[in-house]
């Protein structure tokens, strides 16, 4: 199969998470896990950037010069403080309704972030690379991993840093992303998540190294019901990071 023909977009899913794009800046709202976790994954995230370019964790370091690929990226709530750090960002989201959020948030906050309702394929396609590439929350809900991982590759340049987070699929996963999450808590509309298209770390790094990419850290983000707070955590049985970058 040809690169060209390659479609990893989920047209089903598309079109569920296009109901609900008005409130992704929501705080209360279908998006309400991603505004909590939002701190801990910035955090991640800024700490493999400084490590991989500037060799150190200092989150607080400036980005500028640094070109950033959000794939995915919803309502912008990764893309707009990796902007706000200096980086130059593009996002992008099959979703027309929710770039349009995404955009005019942006503006609002006086950003200046590239926002495109395409596909990463379609990007890829005109040979752009990116020094970092973001599939945060994605790959569990395109149609072919293996097609996904490889136009992640492809959007990368050489010696570029991917990251990709999701979720494990174990019985664990299943009791507090779908019965707890969206059934019981009622964070998530029902029928968000399908537990069978969750991926093990071990699946999801096979791809990754199938499709040419160097793994280097697996990290997982656990809740903590106590303090109602995310942490990094080295539990991955639900949430995890994989950070990997380009040979």
């Amino acid at each position: 199969m040809s690169s060209t023909t390659i479609n990893t977009l989920d047209t089903e899913e598309i079109a569920r998470f296009s109901k609900i794009s008005a409130t992704w800046w929501d705080e209360n709202g279908p998006f309400k896990p991603l505004h909590h976790m939002n701190p801990t994954r910035l955090k991640y995230i800024t700490q493999q950037i400084a490590q991989c370019y500037f060799k150190n964790t200092d989150i607080s370091h400036n980005f500028q010069g640094l070109s950033i690929i959000d794939i995915g990226c919803g309502g912008g709530l990764i893309s707009e403080p990796l902007a706000r750090l200096g980086a130059t960002v593009t996002g992008i989201d099959g979703s027309e309704k929710t770039i349009d959020v995404a955009t005019s948030h942006a503006k609002l906050m006086g950003l200046d972030i590239d926002y495109r309702c395409t596909t990463a394929e379609s990007l890829a396609e005109t040979g752009v690379q990116y020094d970092v590439v973001l599939a945060l929350e994605i790959v569990e809900h395109v149609a072919d991993v293996a097609g996904f991982v490889a136009t992640c590759h492809r959007l990368a340049k050489p010696n570029g840093l991917i990251i990709f987070s999701t979720l494990n699929r174990t019985l664990k996963s299943y009791a507090v992303a779908i019965l707890g999450a969206e059934y019981i808590m009622r964070w998530l509309p029902v029928g968000t998540h399908e537990w069978k298209k969750f991926l093990t770390p071990g699946e999801l790094g096979g791809h990754m190294r199938h499709a040419g990419l160097q793994l280097h850290d697996i990290s997982g983000i656990a809740f903590n019901p106590i303090n109602w707070s995310w942490a990094l955590s080295k539990d991955i049985d639900v949430n995890y990071f994989i950070s990997s970058h380009k040979s």
